[in-house]
């Protein structure tokens, strides 16, 4: 019994060691090096917290830039994708309700032009940032409901490009929270 219960105690330990102290600290040294030092970003507006910067919201009116569809309805405590491949009939008949919505309230858009990304769900069902390409296609409906030129959507559009983290990793994409806060405060510009 000595033979087993000294190894299986060191082992105890040692893995308390890795998994308690040194891999969470590790993780946390990391973390400070990110942006925001791995915290969450509240974001304001006029002075009231509306969203959280890394957290997808619904954005379904048409005044707005929509985000990603949402496999759990953006309930943040219960994030996750659907878990239905994409031969799954179910799934095929939800992605093609998706697009047809789409196309309803983009009728200049035609159905190749639509970004995949616009009619699935993320794999966390809470992506906040879209593609340049699945913004700008959603800038001549928005442009046409606000009134504002589709030049300066555009531009906004741009001005909202976020890089890939440090320059090697993802995609370039825009933060959707951000670009309809700037976009509710373009409106309110060009209004005045």
């Amino acid at each position: 019994m000595k033979t087993h219960l000294l190894p299986a105690l060191k082992l105890t330990a040692l893995c308390f060691m890795l998994f308690v102290v040194v891999y969470p600290l590790s993780i946390l040294g990391i973390a400070q090096l990110m942006p925001n030092q791995g915290n969450i970003a509240f974001v304001e507006s006029q002075g009231k917290m509306v969203g959280v910067a890394h957290i997808g919201q619904r954005f379904d009116q048409d005044r707005y830039f929509n985000g990603r569809s949402s496999a759990v309805d953006y309930n943040a405590a219960a994030s996750g994708g659907s878990n239905k491949g994409t031969s799954n009939p179910a799934y095929l008949a939800q992605v093609q309700a998706r697009i047809d919505t789409f196309l309803v309230h983009n009728p200049a858009v035609q159905r190749h032009e639509i970004p995949a990304e616009l009619v699935t769900a993320s794999g966390s069902g809470l992506d906040p940032d879209l593609s340049v390409a699945a913004a700008l296609v959603q800038v001549k409906r928005i442009a046409h409901v606000r009134k504002i030129p589709v030049a300066l959507l555009e531009a906004l559009v741009q001005q909202h490009v976020q890089e890939p983290l440090w320059g090697l990793f993802g995609p370039r994409h825009i933060n959707v929270l951000a670009l309809n806060i700037a976009l509710d405060k373009l409106s309110t510009k060009t209004l005045q």
